[in-house]
């Protein structure tokens, strides 16, 4: 039996998500790190965090603004072996247009070229040069929902990542994790689907019902790509 929510509006998280980005998005890293000397100790790529948050952690104060821009360089350089997801894009053909929108952690420029390569035309998207404070803070959706102009407690949040997650529950929304980054049972998601051929969408009026075929069992709940 599907899981129901009924929502006016869906707001979807980018990398891990709609896109697999994650070839890339290892490469780039890999490369910053050997150039700035630094480890960051876990797979860029299951962070989920912008990446000025994610160097201003790792180096100097005074080196932080050089480093951000030498991993944006890469990864805007790097767009190889972009691919849209399982589902994702019969999914967003689904949605009426103006009833989703993409909040990401990545800064405009990255945002722009990963959804040029994939070939996804978003009609709204949030990225991290829009907010003051990325995800885990509730800013990115509150700010999608807001573009919509939707409440965001009538949106569902479809995120990958702890850190998207919880984004999404602070800003108040319904959560729908998709395996990825992590296993299900870390994702704090109210729904976990195994990707996105498991999600559908009816429209009645200005309401969605999205109908979600939750993971079954729990060797459907570890992470369905490496």
């Amino acid at each position: 039996m599907p899981v129901a929510f009924a929502v006016r509006a869906v707001l979807f998280d980018m990398d891990g998500t709609l896109i697999d980005s994650t070839p890339a998005v290892d490469r780039s890293w890999a490369a910053w790190e050997r150039l700035w000397g630094v480890r960051l100790g876990v797979r860029a790529s299951a962070l989920g965090m912008p990446a000025r948050d994610i160097v201003a952690a790792r180096v100097p104060p005074a080196d932080a603004e050089a480093a951000f821009r030498d991993i944006e360089r890469l990864e805007v350089e790097d767009v190889a072996g972009i691919t849209v997801l399982p589902g994702a894009r019969e999914l967003l053909a689904a949605i009426p247009a103006g009833r989703w929108a993409i909040a990401t952690s990545c800064s405009a420029p990255l945002a722009a070229a990963r959804l040029a390569a994939a070939g996804i035309d978003a009609p709204a998207v949030i990225t991290a040069s829009d907010t003051a404070r990325g995800k885990p803070h509730p800013d990115p959706y509150l700010a999608a929902a807001a573009r919509l102009g939707v409440p965001p407690e009538a949106c569902l949040v479809v995120e990958d990542a702890v850190a998207g997650v919880a984004a999404g529950r602070a800003a108040g929304c319904a959560t729908l994790g998709v395996l990825g980054s992590v296993a299900a049972h870390e994702l704090g998601a109210d729904v976990v689907a195994r990707d996105l051929t498991a999600v559908r969408v009816e429209t009645a009026g200005d309401q969605l019902r999205v109908l979600v075929d939750e993971c079954a069992d729990e060797a459907d709940r570890k992470m369905s790509r490496t």
